[in-house]
């Protein structure tokens, strides 16, 4: 009976020797891929328009908040054919805003009226759940953003939290996320995330 057990348990051993960490999803492999994923690790940016805008986009909240800020000033002007609903507002960046937004602007795009501003980046809180079905599973997870900067913290103050639910699925060599959504059935990290709802 012991040489059985014995030779049970070598057994076992082998079998899982021959196993990959990445063959069984639990939370800390799922939670590894998400954190890992290109998708997931992009930048928020904001693009910021200068010169003449209209007054849906002077009256924005990410707008608002740089004019309380005091990092922009805005003087009505007349609407151009392409830009619209009237009043217009012609945008220029305050010397406190030139300040702030100096080191943020590439180069090459200083003197452009229109440019990305890199604002924060996602934060993993925590994988809250994984439902499988056979070689699929859905992963719940939490996330919040991170300011990379000045103009970050304004733009995402405060400490909201969003929920979010991804794909992966078994291959050969194990667990992988579905980064694009080929098959429409399920989402992709890329879906999840902009779908992404405040969490409770």
């Amino acid at each position: 009976m012991r040489k059985i057990l014995t030779a049970g348990a070598i057994l076992c051993v082998l079998l899982l020797a021959g196993c990959s960490p990445r063959d069984f999803l639990t939370r800390r492999l799922a939670r590894d891929l998400i954190a890992g994923s290109q998708v997931f690790n992009a930048p928020e940016q904001f693009w910021m328009r200068t010169g003449i805008v209209s007054n849906k986009d002077f009256s924005s909240p990410e707008y608002l908040v740089l004019q309380r800020h005091g990092w922009i000033s805005g003087a009505t002007v007349a609407c151009k054919t392409d830009v619209a609903p009237p009043p217009c507002w012609d945008v220029t960046l305050t010397p406190t805003g030139v300040d702030t937004f100096r080191d943020l602007i590439p180069s090459s795009q200083s003197s452009a009226n229109y440019f990305a501003v890199p604002t924060a980046r996602r934060q993993l809180l925590e994988v809250t759940g994984i439902s499988k079905n056979g070689n699929i599973a859905d992963v719940d997870f939490t996330w919040k953003w991170s300011p990379a900067n000045e103009v970050g913290a304004v733009l995402y103050a405060g400490d909201a939290q969003f929920s979010s639910t991804v794909e992966m699925k078994r291959y050969d060599d194990g667990w992988r996320l579905v980064e694009k959504n080929i098959a429409k059935a399920h989402q992709s990290l890329e879906e999840a995330l902009r779908n992404a709802e405040p969490a409770p």
